[in-house]
Order: C-alpha cells, then structure tokens, then sequence
C-alpha cells in the first residue's frame, strides 16, 4: 500500500474507533460497606458482636454498557453482583445467584420509554428504600426489615425471567409495569408502579402480586410512599397493606422517618411498626448520623430497636464505612 493510501487508512481506522467510543460504553462501579456492631434478635437471650457486610447497604459491583443505535434509541445492558467482603464471599448468602442484583439487557428512547428483559430490581423495593430514612439498610432500617425479611411481603427484591416497560418522565411522574413468568415455578408475578417527583415533594404508588415460586406464599401488596424536604429536616412516610393469601393472614405497617442536615453529615430517625390480623405484631425505632467524607466515603453510627410483640426485645447497633467506586 502507498504511503497516503497507509495513512488515509490509519485516519480512517481512528476515526471510526473515535465514532465507536462515542457511541457505546462499559463501566465497572460498585459499593463496600464494612461495620462492626452488635445484634441481639428479638426472643433470644444472648447477644452477637461481628463484623458486617452490607448493614447499611448492600455490598456488590456491576458492569454496565450502553449503544447510541441512532434515532434516539439506546441499548444498554446490566450485571450486577451481591458481595460479603467480611468474608470475601459472592452474595448476600452462601446460595444467593452470582448475578442477583441485577441481570438484564434493554431499548430505550427519551420519547418512548425503557423496555427491559431479564433479572430487574421491582419498583415497589425502589419506592421503598427511596422514602425511608435509611435507604436499603436491611441491618438498620426497621421498614427495610419489617417489609422484606419479617416473613410480610414474599419474593425477592428483584425478579428473574422478568419484562419490564417505564414510561419516560412526563412533568415530573413516570410509571413502571412488570412481570416476572412463573416457567413451571407456579403462576407469575406482577407489579405496578408510578411515582411524582417535584421540587421539594417525592411520592409513589406500588401494587405487586407474587405467586412465583412452588415453595413461596402467595402475597398482594399495595403501598403508599411520600416524602417532602423543607431544607431543615427531609420528612417521610410510608403504609403498606399485604395480603398473604397462603396463609391467609393480612399486615398493616406504616412508618415515618426524618432526616436532618448537621455539620457534614446528616442525622437520620425511623420508625416503623406491623400490625398482623393473626401473630405478633412488630415495632422497631432506629436513629443514626451520617458523615460524609467526599462524595464517594462517608462514616456512618446507627442503633436500632427491635420489638416483636411477647418477646424480649431485640437490638442492632454499628459504626461503619461504605465507599463507591
């Protein structure tokens, strides 16, 4: 090949690698949280200290990419994986699925909407952890526990062999729909969401039915979730109706949290308690303080207290640090 030829190729080549990179992308992000505390279980008599993985958030990390397909459509795909640094271990348990967080590939357009197929996050787990005061603290936000590990609403917080459609914003409120196939697992699942967002004022309506799975008791779900910032104090509050149709008992939880800007960090109050039609009832108060390093580490101190109706009480308390990436 000549010599303008060689280079014509090369610019040509460099180009297209340039146009490439503009229009797709992979990034690699994720989370550690590490805390050492205490926890006593409601009913027991003894006490465990230990060092914790994920009591304030999840631990995990996650590849994702995206396509600009031109038009305005974009594919993009997820994986995200659940971790236990505390004991250099996959998942948040010994049988949890290596990809559970999320697993999915999707088409979206800014005038259309997003459709998405695979392991999906439901939205009535994002409308919860939005709008309590702790987030996803599955050790320290009594909703987060009384919701999703109290044996209230079943399934898991995201879905396997799921289809999901969210509406683009349209003045501040978007919807989601999704269902999860059952595949010879029992019948599906199937959830609705929509949620407002403006200024100061955030809130959410979610309905979900679970029915997947031969071993997991049929639930119905409805929610309510608002939350309103006036500067000096971020208030929430959230009520929850489940209907176990397995076991043909009904919950009532409701909650109310606030969170309140102090120095460089923030102090954090919820409180959420389960009303049961049959069993015990449950009531749970936690409070802690944020401190934010940068952007990407803050330290944070929680207590909270755990009571299960007819039994003694129960108890979580740590101090940690949690670091993205």
């Amino acid at each position: 090949m000549k010599p303008r030829l060689t280079l014509v190729a090369g610019l040509l080549a460099l180009a297209a690698a340039s146009t490439a990179q503009a229009q797709s992308s992979v990034n690699l992000y994720g989370l550690l949280d590490l805390s050492v505390g205490q926890t006593k279980t409601p009913g027991t008599s003894g006490s465990v200290s230990s060092v914790d993985s994920g009591n304030m958030t999840t631990s995990f990390f996650g590849l994702k990419g995206s396509e600009d397909l031109g038009g305005g459509l974009t594919a993009s795909f997820v994986i995200e994986s659940f971790l236990r640094p505390d004991a250099g271990a996959a998942g948040r348990f010994a049988t949890d699925n290596f990809w559970a967080r999320s697993a999915n590939v999707s088409l979206s357009s800014k005038s259309a909407g997003t459709l998405r197929l695979g392991r999906i996050t439901t939205p009535f787990f994002i409308a919860t952890l939005v709008h309590n005061a702790l987030g996803d603290s599955f050790g320290f936000s009594p909703s987060i526990r009384q919701v999703f590990t109290s044996g209230t609403v079943t399934g898991d917080t995201g879905w396997s062999d799921a289809v999901s459609y969210s509406t683009p914003a349209m003045g501040g409120f978007s919807a989601v729909a999704m269902v999860a196939a059952g595949e010879g697992g029992g019948g599906r699942n199937t959830a609705l969401s929509g949620s407002y967002a403006s200024g100061a004022f955030s809130g959410a309506l979610s309905y979900q039915q679970v029915k997947k799975g031969a071993t997991v008791d049929d639930t119905t779900t409805s929610s309510v979730h608002a939350s309103y910032d006036f500067g000096a104090v971020k208030l929430f509050g959230q009520y929850f109706k489940v209907d176990n149709d397995t076991k043909n008992v009904d919950y009532k939880i409701s909650a109310v949290g606030a969170s309140v800007p102090a120095g460089p960090g923030k102090v954090l109050l919820q409180y959420t308690q389960t009303k049961a039609s049959a069993g015990a009832g449950r009531k749970g108060f936690a409070f802690g303080y944020y401190y934010f390093i940068t952007k990407r580490t803050d330290l944070y101190a929680v207590y909270l207290d755990d009571k299960v109706d007819n039994l003694s009480s129960g108890y979580s308390y740590g101090v940690g640090v949690r670091h993205s990436f």
